[in-house]
Protein backbone atom coordinates (compact mmCIF):
# COMPACT_ATOMS: atom_id res chain seq x y z
CA UNK A 1 0.00 0.00 0.00
CA UNK A 2 1.18 3.82 -1.07
CA UNK A 3 0.95 6.12 1.82
CA UNK A 4 -0.59 8.20 -0.48
CA UNK A 5 -3.75 5.81 -0.43
CA UNK A 6 -3.97 6.19 3.70
CA UNK A 7 -5.52 9.33 3.83
CA UNK A 8 -2.77 11.57 4.92
CA UNK A 9 -2.36 15.31 4.99
CA UNK A 10 -0.66 16.98 2.25
CA UNK A 11 2.79 18.26 3.99
CA UNK A 12 2.86 15.55 5.84
CA UNK A 13 2.67 13.23 2.86
CA UNK A 14 5.65 15.43 1.40
CA UNK A 15 7.50 15.00 4.15
CA UNK A 16 7.25 11.26 4.48
CA UNK A 17 8.62 11.45 0.46
CA UNK A 18 11.58 13.67 2.07
CA UNK A 19 12.32 10.92 3.88
CA UNK A 20 12.63 8.48 0.87
CA UNK A 21 9.36 6.94 1.71
CA UNK A 22 6.55 5.68 -1.00
CA UNK A 23 5.07 2.10 0.03
CA UNK A 24 4.11 1.25 3.64
CA UNK A 25 5.41 -1.85 5.22
CA UNK A 26 3.09 -4.27 6.39
CA UNK A 27 2.67 -3.09 9.68
CA UNK A 28 2.01 0.47 9.16
CA UNK A 29 -0.85 -0.49 6.39
CA UNK A 30 -2.55 -2.36 9.07
CA UNK A 31 -2.27 0.19 12.02
CA UNK A 32 -2.49 3.13 10.68
CA UNK A 33 -6.23 3.14 9.85
CA UNK A 34 -7.15 1.62 13.31
CA UNK A 35 -4.87 4.54 15.12
CA UNK A 36 -6.61 6.98 12.72
CA UNK A 37 -10.23 5.89 13.54
CA UNK A 38 -9.28 6.39 17.12
CA UNK A 39 -9.50 2.87 18.42
CA UNK A 40 -6.73 1.64 21.04
CA UNK A 41 -4.01 -0.89 19.65
CA UNK A 42 -1.88 -3.23 20.77
CA UNK A 43 0.51 -4.82 18.00
CA UNK A 44 3.18 -7.47 18.12
CA UNK A 45 6.21 -6.64 15.42
CA UNK A 46 9.67 -7.81 15.10
CA UNK A 47 12.37 -5.36 14.83
CA UNK A 48 13.05 -3.60 11.41
CA UNK A 49 9.49 -4.00 10.11
CA UNK A 50 8.59 -0.35 10.26
CA UNK A 51 6.65 -0.45 13.78
CA UNK A 52 8.09 3.31 14.89
CA UNK A 53 6.28 4.44 11.83
CA UNK A 54 2.94 2.82 12.34
CA UNK A 55 2.07 4.44 15.39
CA UNK A 56 4.17 7.94 14.76
CA UNK A 57 2.52 8.75 11.04
CA UNK A 58 -1.39 8.22 12.18
CA UNK A 59 -0.03 10.48 15.48
CA UNK A 60 1.63 13.30 13.14
CA UNK A 61 -0.93 13.14 10.90
CA UNK A 62 -3.73 14.55 13.45
CA UNK A 63 -1.04 17.26 14.74
CA UNK A 64 -0.97 18.57 11.40
CA UNK A 65 -4.63 18.60 11.10
CA UNK A 66 -5.37 20.13 14.55
CA UNK A 67 -2.08 22.30 15.51
CA UNK A 68 -1.15 22.69 19.33
CA UNK A 69 0.99 23.90 22.26
CA UNK A 70 0.03 21.25 24.27
CA UNK A 71 1.77 17.77 25.10
CA UNK A 72 -0.81 15.69 22.66
CA UNK A 73 1.36 12.74 22.74
CA UNK A 74 3.19 10.62 25.30
CA UNK A 75 5.73 7.88 24.05
CA UNK A 76 6.95 5.60 26.35
CA UNK A 77 10.32 3.77 25.70
CA UNK A 78 12.93 1.16 27.89
CA UNK A 79 15.92 2.87 26.93
CA UNK A 80 17.85 6.26 25.98
CA UNK A 81 18.95 4.76 22.75
CA UNK A 82 15.60 4.20 21.57
CA UNK A 83 14.11 7.34 22.93
CA UNK A 84 16.60 9.38 20.65
CA UNK A 85 15.92 7.33 17.78
CA UNK A 86 12.38 7.90 17.81
CA UNK A 87 13.14 11.53 18.60
CA UNK A 88 14.93 11.80 15.27
CA UNK A 89 12.36 10.01 13.45
CA UNK A 90 9.41 12.07 14.90
CA UNK A 91 11.76 15.35 13.21
CA UNK A 92 12.34 13.50 9.50
CA UNK A 93 8.62 12.96 9.43
CA UNK A 94 7.54 16.22 10.13
CA UNK A 95 9.74 18.07 8.45
CA UNK A 96 7.57 21.63 7.80
CA UNK A 97 4.79 20.58 9.61
CA UNK A 98 5.68 22.65 12.58
CA UNK A 99 5.62 19.60 14.94
CA UNK A 100 7.45 19.79 18.29
CA UNK A 101 9.29 16.80 20.21
CA UNK A 102 11.56 16.48 23.08
CA UNK A 103 13.15 13.22 24.11
CA UNK A 104 13.71 12.74 27.87
CA UNK A 105 16.05 10.11 29.17
CA UNK A 106 18.53 9.89 32.17
CA UNK A 107 22.36 9.44 32.16
CA UNK A 108 22.54 13.81 31.19
CA UNK A 109 23.56 16.44 33.53
CA UNK A 110 21.68 19.75 35.12
CA UNK A 111 22.46 21.58 31.67
CA UNK A 112 20.32 18.47 30.29
CA UNK A 113 17.84 18.74 32.74
CA UNK A 114 17.15 22.19 32.42
CA UNK A 115 16.62 22.37 28.75
CA UNK A 116 14.14 19.33 29.34
CA UNK A 117 12.44 21.33 31.99
CA UNK A 118 12.31 24.65 29.69
CA UNK A 119 10.72 22.17 26.83
CA UNK A 120 8.18 21.04 28.81
CA UNK A 121 6.96 24.01 30.29
CA UNK A 122 6.65 26.19 27.45
CA UNK A 123 5.06 23.31 25.06
CA UNK A 124 6.00 20.57 22.87
CA UNK A 125 3.53 18.21 21.15
CA UNK A 126 5.29 15.13 21.43
CA UNK A 127 7.67 13.52 24.59
CA UNK A 128 9.54 10.49 24.22
CA UNK A 129 10.52 8.90 27.43
CA UNK A 130 12.36 6.28 29.27
CA UNK A 131 10.14 5.91 32.90
CA UNK A 132 12.61 7.01 35.52
CA UNK A 133 13.69 10.02 34.19
CA UNK A 134 9.52 11.39 33.03
CA UNK A 135 8.83 10.15 36.93
CA UNK A 136 11.56 12.70 37.50
CA UNK A 137 10.17 15.07 35.95
CA UNK A 138 6.15 14.32 36.78
CA UNK A 139 7.47 14.54 40.84
CA UNK A 140 8.27 18.03 40.28
CA UNK A 141 4.44 18.84 38.94
CA UNK A 142 5.37 21.09 35.71
CA UNK A 143 4.26 18.02 33.24
CA UNK A 144 0.48 19.15 31.93
CA UNK A 145 -1.42 16.27 30.59
CA UNK A 146 -4.73 17.73 30.70
CA UNK A 147 -4.74 17.58 26.93
CA UNK A 148 -3.45 14.42 26.13
CA UNK A 149 -4.12 12.68 23.39
CA UNK A 150 -2.28 9.52 22.75
CA UNK A 151 -0.47 7.35 24.95
CA UNK A 152 1.87 4.75 22.96
CA UNK A 153 4.40 2.25 24.48
CA UNK A 154 6.61 1.03 22.27
CA UNK A 155 9.02 -2.12 23.12
CA UNK A 156 6.58 -3.06 25.73
CA UNK A 157 8.09 -6.57 26.92
CA UNK A 158 11.53 -5.04 27.02
CA UNK A 159 10.14 -2.33 29.60
CA UNK A 160 8.39 -5.11 31.58
CA UNK A 161 11.59 -7.00 31.15
CA UNK A 162 14.07 -4.79 33.10
CA UNK A 163 11.10 -4.49 35.71
CA UNK A 164 9.19 -0.96 34.57
CA UNK A 165 5.76 -2.57 35.29
CA UNK A 166 5.03 -0.24 38.43
CA UNK A 167 6.53 3.12 36.50
CA UNK A 168 4.16 2.51 33.82
CA UNK A 169 0.88 2.47 36.41
CA UNK A 170 2.38 5.47 37.90
CA UNK A 171 2.55 7.26 34.62
CA UNK A 172 -0.54 6.00 33.60
CA UNK A 173 -2.26 7.61 36.92
CA UNK A 174 -1.03 11.13 35.44
CA UNK A 175 -2.57 10.83 32.27
CA UNK A 176 -6.31 11.97 31.73
CA UNK A 177 -9.11 8.46 31.32
CA UNK A 178 -9.93 9.89 28.19
CA UNK A 179 -6.89 9.17 25.64
CA UNK A 180 -6.34 6.47 23.13
CA UNK A 181 -3.41 3.49 24.16
CA UNK A 182 -1.13 2.31 21.70
CA UNK A 183 1.19 -0.72 22.45
CA UNK A 184 3.93 -2.02 20.39
CA UNK A 185 6.05 -5.10 21.19
CA UNK A 186 8.54 -7.65 19.27
CA UNK A 187 6.30 -10.36 21.50
CA UNK A 188 3.59 -11.27 23.46
CA UNK A 189 4.33 -13.12 27.18
CA UNK A 190 1.46 -12.79 29.41
CA UNK A 191 2.67 -10.06 31.19
CA UNK A 192 1.92 -7.82 28.34
CA UNK A 193 -1.59 -9.34 27.45
CA UNK A 194 -1.86 -8.63 31.63
CA UNK A 195 -0.25 -5.09 31.38
CA UNK A 196 -3.04 -4.53 28.20
CA UNK A 197 -5.71 -5.03 30.23
CA UNK A 198 -4.98 -2.41 32.90
CA UNK A 199 -4.77 0.41 30.12
CA UNK A 200 -5.94 -0.51 26.53
CA UNK A 201 -10.07 -0.27 26.18
CA UNK A 202 -11.34 -2.93 24.15
CA UNK A 203 -7.97 -2.77 22.08
CA UNK A 204 -7.62 -3.90 17.98
CA UNK A 205 -4.78 -6.80 18.10
CA UNK A 206 -2.18 -6.55 14.89
CA UNK A 207 0.36 -10.12 14.81
CA UNK A 208 2.98 -10.17 12.83
CA UNK A 209 6.22 -12.49 12.14
CA UNK A 210 6.06 -13.43 16.07
CA UNK A 211 10.06 -14.59 16.87
CA UNK A 212 11.37 -14.95 12.98
CA UNK A 213 14.62 -13.45 12.00
CA UNK A 214 14.20 -11.69 8.60
CA UNK A 215 14.31 -13.68 5.25
CA UNK A 216 17.28 -11.86 3.92
CA UNK A 217 19.51 -12.99 7.25
CA UNK A 218 21.52 -15.51 6.86
CA UNK A 219 22.44 -17.64 9.61
CA UNK A 220 25.44 -19.80 10.82
CA UNK A 221 27.36 -20.65 14.03
CA UNK A 222 30.70 -21.80 15.39
CA UNK A 223 31.27 -24.35 17.62
CA UNK A 224 34.62 -23.04 19.96
CA UNK A 225 35.39 -23.05 23.46
CA UNK A 226 35.33 -19.73 25.54
CA UNK A 227 39.06 -18.47 24.84
CA UNK A 228 38.60 -18.91 21.07
CA UNK A 229 35.84 -16.80 20.44
CA UNK A 230 37.75 -13.61 20.82
CA UNK A 231 40.36 -14.97 18.32
CA UNK A 232 37.71 -16.25 16.07
CA UNK A 233 35.99 -12.93 15.80
CA UNK A 234 39.27 -11.40 14.38
CA UNK A 235 39.57 -14.17 12.32
CA UNK A 236 36.04 -13.82 10.52
CA UNK A 237 36.49 -9.95 10.16
CA UNK A 238 39.72 -9.35 9.36
CA UNK A 239 40.57 -8.83 5.42
CA UNK A 240 36.93 -9.32 5.38
CA UNK A 241 36.18 -5.72 2.93
CA UNK A 242 32.33 -7.07 2.07
CA UNK A 243 31.37 -6.17 5.78
CA UNK A 244 31.27 -2.66 5.96
CA UNK A 245 29.21 -2.38 9.23
CA UNK A 246 29.64 -4.91 11.87
CA UNK A 247 27.96 -5.68 15.04
CA UNK A 248 29.22 -7.55 18.03
CA UNK A 249 27.34 -8.65 20.90
CA UNK A 250 28.02 -9.93 23.96
CA UNK A 251 26.28 -10.17 27.71
CA UNK A 252 29.71 -9.00 29.29
CA UNK A 253 31.45 -5.36 29.53
CA UNK A 254 34.82 -7.13 29.86
CA UNK A 255 34.54 -9.04 26.66
CA UNK A 256 33.61 -5.91 25.10
CA UNK A 257 36.70 -4.33 26.54
CA UNK A 258 38.56 -7.60 25.32
CA UNK A 259 37.51 -7.79 21.67
CA UNK A 260 38.13 -4.04 20.88
CA UNK A 261 41.77 -4.36 22.31
CA UNK A 262 42.16 -7.55 19.88
CA UNK A 263 40.43 -5.58 16.33
CA UNK A 264 42.42 -2.97 17.16
CA UNK A 265 45.48 -4.80 17.06
CA UNK A 266 44.59 -6.10 13.98
CA UNK A 267 44.41 -2.01 12.68
CA UNK A 268 40.59 -2.82 12.34
CA UNK A 269 38.56 0.20 13.46
CA UNK A 270 36.32 -0.79 16.68
CA UNK A 271 34.73 0.87 19.46
CA UNK A 272 33.01 -0.59 22.02
CA UNK A 273 29.70 0.40 24.08
CA UNK A 274 28.51 -0.28 27.57
CA UNK A 275 26.72 1.23 30.57
CA UNK A 276 30.58 2.34 31.28
CA UNK A 277 30.04 5.51 28.95
CA UNK A 278 27.94 8.61 30.10
CA UNK A 279 25.11 9.69 27.57
CA UNK A 280 27.41 11.98 25.28
CA UNK A 281 29.83 9.35 25.10
CA UNK A 282 27.45 6.69 23.98
CA UNK A 283 26.01 9.09 21.97
CA UNK A 284 29.31 9.57 20.18
CA UNK A 285 30.10 6.16 19.39
CA UNK A 286 27.06 5.24 17.85
CA UNK A 287 27.29 8.60 15.15
CA UNK A 288 30.64 7.54 14.39
CA UNK A 289 29.58 3.75 13.57
CA UNK A 290 26.77 5.33 11.96
CA UNK A 291 28.61 7.41 9.81
CA UNK A 292 30.87 4.42 8.83
CA UNK A 293 34.23 6.36 10.67
CA UNK A 294 34.15 2.98 13.15
CA UNK A 295 33.73 -0.49 11.43
CA UNK A 296 32.92 -2.60 13.95
CA UNK A 297 30.76 -1.43 16.95
CA UNK A 298 30.92 -4.01 19.60
CA UNK A 299 28.27 -3.57 22.51
CA UNK A 300 26.07 -5.31 25.33
CA UNK A 301 22.54 -5.62 25.06
CA UNK A 302 22.11 -2.01 25.83
CA UNK A 303 21.21 -1.56 22.82
CA UNK A 304 20.23 -4.92 21.00
CA UNK A 305 16.84 -3.37 20.04
CA UNK A 306 16.01 -0.01 19.83
CA UNK A 307 18.91 1.47 17.58
CA UNK A 308 18.33 1.88 14.00
CA UNK A 309 21.36 2.36 11.64
CA UNK A 310 21.15 0.96 7.76
CA UNK A 311 23.39 -1.13 5.81
CA UNK A 312 24.40 -3.49 8.70
CA UNK A 313 26.61 -6.72 7.01
CA UNK A 314 27.03 -8.77 10.12
CA UNK A 315 25.60 -9.70 13.58
CA UNK A 316 28.19 -11.50 15.77
CA UNK A 317 26.61 -13.13 19.09
CA UNK A 318 29.86 -13.17 20.88
CA UNK A 319 27.31 -15.29 23.37
CA UNK A 320 23.94 -17.21 23.09
CA UNK A 321 21.38 -14.99 24.48
CA UNK A 322 19.70 -16.40 27.45
CA UNK A 323 15.94 -15.33 26.08
CA UNK A 324 15.56 -17.05 22.89
CA UNK A 325 13.39 -14.12 21.73
CA UNK A 326 16.53 -11.68 22.22
CA UNK A 327 18.66 -14.08 19.51
CA UNK A 328 16.19 -12.51 17.02
CA UNK A 329 16.01 -8.95 18.30
CA UNK A 330 19.95 -9.45 17.87
CA UNK A 331 20.33 -10.58 14.71
CA UNK A 332 17.46 -8.22 13.60
CA UNK A 333 19.96 -5.27 13.35
CA UNK A 334 21.05 -6.81 9.83
CA UNK A 335 18.63 -7.34 6.76
CA UNK A 336 16.47 -4.38 7.41
CA UNK A 337 14.04 -3.00 4.83
CA UNK A 338 14.11 -6.24 2.68
CA UNK A 339 18.73 -6.23 1.85
CA UNK A 340 20.06 -9.30 3.25
CA UNK A 341 22.95 -9.88 6.34
CA UNK A 342 25.04 -12.10 7.66
CA UNK A 343 24.21 -13.43 11.79
CA UNK A 344 26.89 -15.82 12.59
CA UNK A 345 26.44 -17.04 16.59
CA UNK A 346 29.59 -18.57 18.87
CA UNK A 347 28.28 -21.44 20.67
CA UNK A 348 30.29 -23.01 23.55
CA UNK A 349 29.08 -26.56 25.33
CA UNK A 350 27.36 -24.58 28.00
CA UNK A 351 24.96 -23.05 25.27
CA UNK A 352 24.19 -25.60 23.12
CA UNK A 353 20.75 -26.03 24.91
CA UNK A 354 19.82 -22.57 24.75
CA UNK A 355 20.58 -22.54 21.28
CA UNK A 356 18.36 -25.46 20.67
CA UNK A 357 15.46 -23.84 22.19
CA UNK A 358 16.41 -20.96 19.87
CA UNK A 359 16.14 -22.92 16.54
CA UNK A 360 13.29 -24.28 17.89
CA UNK A 361 11.84 -20.80 17.84
CA UNK A 362 12.76 -19.80 14.85
CA UNK A 363 11.74 -23.49 13.32
CA UNK A 364 15.14 -23.36 11.33
CA UNK A 365 18.17 -25.87 11.92
CA UNK A 366 21.28 -23.37 11.63
CA UNK A 367 24.19 -24.43 10.43
CA UNK A 368 27.42 -24.83 13.03
CA UNK A 369 31.04 -25.13 11.92
CA UNK A 370 34.19 -25.47 13.39
CA UNK A 371 36.68 -22.60 13.97
CA UNK A 372 40.63 -22.89 12.13
CA UNK A 373 42.24 -26.20 12.86
CA UNK A 374 45.27 -23.49 13.91
CA UNK A 375 43.19 -22.09 16.70
CA UNK A 376 42.94 -26.27 18.30
CA UNK A 377 39.88 -28.77 18.58
CA UNK A 378 36.24 -27.92 18.52
CA UNK A 379 34.00 -29.20 20.65
CA UNK A 380 30.81 -31.58 19.52
CA UNK A 381 27.31 -30.58 18.81
CA UNK A 382 25.73 -32.46 21.76
CA UNK A 383 22.45 -30.83 23.35
CA UNK A 384 22.22 -32.15 27.78
CA UNK A 385 18.66 -31.22 28.65
CA UNK A 386 18.64 -28.44 31.37
CA UNK A 387 17.12 -30.20 34.36
CA UNK A 388 18.55 -33.72 33.89
CA UNK A 389 22.07 -32.99 32.00
CA UNK A 390 21.21 -35.86 29.37
CA UNK A 391 22.03 -35.81 26.34
CA UNK A 392 18.90 -34.79 24.06
CA UNK A 393 18.33 -36.59 20.80
CA UNK A 394 21.82 -37.70 19.53
CA UNK A 395 22.17 -35.16 16.40
CA UNK A 396 25.79 -34.54 16.11
CA UNK A 397 27.39 -32.23 13.52
CA UNK A 398 30.74 -32.95 11.74
CA UNK A 399 33.11 -31.10 12.94
CA UNK A 400 35.56 -31.09 10.31
CA UNK A 401 33.33 -28.73 8.07
CA UNK A 402 36.40 -25.38 7.92
CA UNK A 403 36.60 -22.34 6.60
CA UNK A 404 34.32 -19.40 6.95
CA UNK A 405 30.68 -18.50 6.33
CA UNK A 406 30.92 -16.87 3.05
CA UNK A 407 27.62 -14.22 2.29
CA UNK A 408 25.55 -15.20 -0.15
CA UNK A 409 25.20 -12.79 -3.07
CA UNK A 410 21.96 -11.52 -3.61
Amino acid sequence: MLFSELNLEDTLLEAIGYMGFEKATPIQSQAIPIISSGKDLIACAQTGTGKTGAFLIPVLNELVKKPSDDIKALIVVPTRELATQIDQQIDGLSYGCGISSMALYGGGDGDDWSKQKKAIKQGVNILVATPGKLISHLNMGYVNFDNLDYLIMDEADRMLDIGFWDDILKIVSFLPKERQNLMFSATMPQKIRELSKRILNNPEQISLAISKPAEGVLQASYLCYNEQKTPLIVDLINGKDEYKSIIVFSSTKKAVSEIVRALRKKNIQAKGISSDLDQTEREAVLLDFRNKKTRVLVATDVISRGIDIKDINLVINYNVPSDAEDYVHRIGRTARADTTGVAITLINPDDMYAFSKIEELIEKEVIKLSPPESMGDAPEWKVKSKSSGKKKGGKRWNNKKKGHFKKKKS
